[in-house]
């Protein structure tokens, strides 16, 4: 069997009879005889745990209401025995390649109606503001979380989801805030349609409980790059996970499990081409 080497690019390599302690194949380069192995120059490399326990850890932490403390003895119970402060490592290194990795394959897949609105996270005592984005049938068009509610503030979450989407939408509906306005057609363009109505943004409201429930558990966030880094990581698991494309969709319980079971396939598959 032909396996690439990671640095010297060789195709002429060899796989040992030997495997790695956590039972991953070993190589052997015929060119400069290094010895490697399945996960030699990946994120994962160097782990004293199998990614698919590490890449499970992390997507616990992001999608259930579980403490650092909680699984790790979740684990335990399944004979894997480490800390809770390797979980938090663990959500340091690899929740933004999980998040990243998610954000790629739903590129360019908004609507071009888009709901803007800003909810509060508590970070270290201080109130931040969590702009969040979602188009006409519910889905995720961007999330960004700043210290600050300004127009500065608002261009740069709208630059952000610009950037993710790929085009700009035909209409965007936002509350009454003065920084919007400005925001929008020095972004976005003077094209886009501003509509401001809180009752039409009451389905951006709604959906803020998916970050608010996640979030009350955890008491707080103990400083601003962790929070961000969370609420990015959050959203973007709980649009990938979603079993609805429409608003009103009614998917039955075998295939919303079938669904899950196959994206969490192709998750593992992503973050480890990554």
């Amino acid at each position: 069997m032909q396996h690439s080497r990671p640095y010297c690019q060789s195709a002429t390599t060899k796989e040992q009879t030997k495997k790695t302690t956590l039972g991953y194949r070993t190589f052997r380069c015929r060119e400069c005889y290094h010895i490697f192995n399945e996960r030699t120059c990946t994120p994962f490399n160097f782990l004293e745990y199998p990614t698919d326990i590490v890449l499970l850890v992390v997507l616990w932490r992001l999608r259930y209401k579980l403490s650092l403390r909680d699984l790790a003895e979740m684990f335990l119970d399944r004979g894997w025995v480490f800390t809770h402060e390797a979980v938090r490592d663990w959500e340091t290194r690899f929740a933004p390649l999980i998040a990243e990795q998610m954000r790629a394959k739903r590129r360019g897949q908004a609507g071009r109606s888009w709901y803007v609105d800003e909810t509060y996270i508590k970070v270290h005592g201080k109130w931040c503001y969590l702009y969040r984005a979602i188009d006409s049938e519910g889905n995720l068009v961007d999330s960004r979380l700043s210290e600050k509610r300004d127009m500065e503030a608002a261009k740069q979450f709208f630059k952000q989801a610009l950037a993710v989407v790929g085009y700009a939408p035909e209409r965007v509906t936002t509350d009454g805030h003065d920084s919007y306005p400005r925001a929008i057609h020095e972004t976005l363009g003077t094209d886009v349609l501003h509509r401001t109505n809180t009752y039409l943004n009451n389905r951006l409201e709604q959906d803020h409980r998916g970050i608010k429930q996640r979030y009350y558990p955890m008491r707080g966030f103990g400083n601003f790059p962790s929070a961000a880094r969370f609420c990015r990581a959050f959203d973007e698991q709980r649009q990938f996970f979603r079993f609805r494309t429409t608003m009103k969709q009614s998917v039955p319980l075998a295939q919303q499990r079938m669904t899950f079971c196959q994206r969490l396939d192709t998750l593992k598959a992503l973050v480890l081409r990554a």
